[in-house]
C-alpha cells in the first residue's frame, strides 16, 4: 500500500450540477451526482491508497463515504473546493501523512488502475503530479508529496496556474494524462461524452434509468 491519502471534497447534494439543468431534472442531477460519488469512492477503495478523507456536510454523502471506509471531516466544507482541499491538506500534514491526492467526486470513468498509475508516476518528495481535465483547463487529480508542498487554487482554468505554482515552489511538475481523470461532468457536452462512453457501475445504471444510456 502506498502512503497516499485521497482527499475528496463533496458539496451538499441540494442543487447539484446546476449547469445540467437544461437536460436533467433536479432529481436526476442529484441521482447522477450521488452515483458518480459512489463510483469514485469505489475506485478509491480498490486502489492502493493509505486512506480516503472526505470533506462534506452532506449527511448522505458522509454515510456513503463511511461505507467505503473513508474518514469524514467537515472543517472547511463550505469554503468551496479550494478551501475544503486546503483544510484536508492541513489535517493530513498535521497527522504526518506523506502525500495527498486531491480529486473531485464527479469522475465517472475513473478506475483504481488509473489512481495507481498516477501515484506510481510521482517523483520522490517534494513532488507535484497532476492529471488534467480533457480540455487541459481543470486539475482533476493533484498528488502532493508532502500534502502542503504547493498551494492549490481550483477553478475552471486551474491546470496551467497549478503548473506555475509548482515551479514557483521549486518543483518540476509531472503531468499524467488519464481518460478517467480527464472527464468530469459539469456541462451537457460532458454528459454527451459520458453517454458515448457507455459507463458501467452506478453511473451506467442511473443513465439507463434516465433512458440516456449510450
Amino acid at each position: 500500500m502506498s502512503q497516499v491519502w485521497a482527499a475528496l471534497p463533496v458539496k451538499e447534494r441540494a442543487g447539484a450540477k446546476q449547469r445540467l439543468a437544461g437536460v436533467l431534472t433536479p432529481e436526476q442531477r442529484r441521482a447522477l451526482a450521488t452515483a458518480m460519488l459512489e463510483d469514485v469512492l469505489a475506485a478509491l477503495a480498490a486502489a492502493p491508497l493509505a486512506g480516503i478523507l472526505v470533506n462534506t456536510l452532506d449527511p448522505d454523502a458522509a454515510a456513503l463515504a463511511r461505507r467505503h471506509g473513508a474518514v469524514v471531516m467537515t472543517d472547511g466544507a463550505r469554503d468551496g473546493h479550494t478551501g475544503a482541499v486546503a483544510a484536508m491538506a492541513r489535517r493530513l500534514a498535521a497527522e504526518g501523512r506523506a502525500a495527498m491526492l486531491a480529486l473531485p467526486g464527479d469522475l465517472p470513468l475513473l478506475t483504481s488502475a488509473e489512481i495507481a498509475a498516477l501515484c506510481a508516476a510521482a517523483a520522490p518528495a517534494p513532488s507535484f503530479t497532476i492529471a488534467p481535465s480533457r480540455d487541459d483547463l481543470g486539475s482533476n487529480g493533484v498528488l502532493l508529496t508532502p500534502p502542503l508542498c504547493v498551494k492549490l487554487r481550483f477553478g475552471d482554468d486551474s491546470f496551467f496556474p497549478h503548473l506555475a505554482a509548482a515551479r514557483a515552489a521549486g518543483i518540476a511538475p509531472t503531468i499524467v494524462r488519464l481518460p478517467g481523470f480527464g472527464l468530469d461532468i459539469d456541462t451537457p457536452e460532458d454528459l454527451a461524452v459520458l453517454r458515448a462512453a457507455s459507463p458501467a457501475g452506478r453511473v451506467g445504471a442511473v443513465l439507463r434509468g434516465f433512458g440516456l444510456a449510450g
